[in-house]
């Protein structure tokens, strides 16, 4: 944990010695009371926790804040909805890489069981977003969704939305030298999609709804990638692209 994060009813109230925190403040960073360490506050503002005091059942802490961390990059995802652990991967790694929000949705050629994993029947998937976001030193959570079908998530996109889709087998174009990408280029840069296929790829009837609602399709290059692989080096590119890395 690079930022430890909590929640706002958390910080009024000791930690518990069981949390995950608790032994990452004693045990990797060897903090004892007095000592400082990075915390944040979810969707708040960064600071620095004070380690106040030490039991056997929890810990005493206090918290100074400061400035709120940059907005994050004005950047949707949507993915077919992937395999759970697949998409712990995608939540964890494209949190720490700043994106706006992930929208995960059921497409012709998406597995419909994997909608009901524990994964997001839980609740487990807001873990990894911290998880992702403790690692980039940020406190900022992206929105995300996985209910909604591709029809549904691509009529709550804005109007003005920048849309590319990554298809390996039509796509023309590569994402670096997309034209729409070239002539889209401003500062600020307008906000922007890009979808994803699920794991075996875009239907016909998916990539007739992509065109028809104003997507590109572009690719990675002639070798097939991983979908969390895929997610990471297409956010990489765009960013740097677009002069947000």
């Amino acid at each position: 944990m690079n930022l430890i994060l909590f929640e706002p009813a958390e910080i009024t109230r000791p930690l518990p010695r069981t949390d995950p925190r608790a032994e990452h403040l004693l045990r990797i960073l060897h903090r004892q009371p007095g000592d400082t360490f990075d915390a944040g506050l979810i969707d708040g503002p960064r600071g620095k926790g004070t380690l106040v005091a030490i039991s056997d059942e929890d810990l005493a802490l206090s918290f100074a804040w400061g400035d709120m961390p940059p907005p994050l990059s004005p950047l949707t995802l949507l993915i077919g909805l992937p395999r759970p652990q697949t998409a712990r991967d995608i939540l964890r790694d494209a949190t720490s890489l700043g994106v706006t929000a992930m929208h995960f949705v059921a497409t012709r050629k998406s597995e419909s069981s994997y909608a009901r994993s524990t994964l997001w029947t839980s609740g487990e998937w807001r873990r990894h977003l911290i998880t992702g976001a403790e690692q980039a030193f940020d406190t900022r959570l992206p929105e995300v969704t996985h209910t909604r079908s591709l029809l549904e998530a691509v009529a709550a996109l804005p109007a003005d939305s920048m849309r590319l889709a990554l298809d390996h087998y039509e796509a023309q174009d590569s994402l670096w030298s997309c034209p729409l990408m070239a002539a889209r280029m401003k500062a600020p840069p307008p906000p922007m999609t890009l979808a994803f296929g699920p794991e075996r790829g875009w239907a016909d009837t998916d990539r007739a709804l992509l065109r028809g609602t104003g997507f590109t399709l572009t690719h990675l290059g002639p070798r097939v990638l991983r979908t969390e692989t895929a997610v990471v080096a297409a956010i990489a590119l765009l960013k740097a692209r677009l002069g947000l890395a």
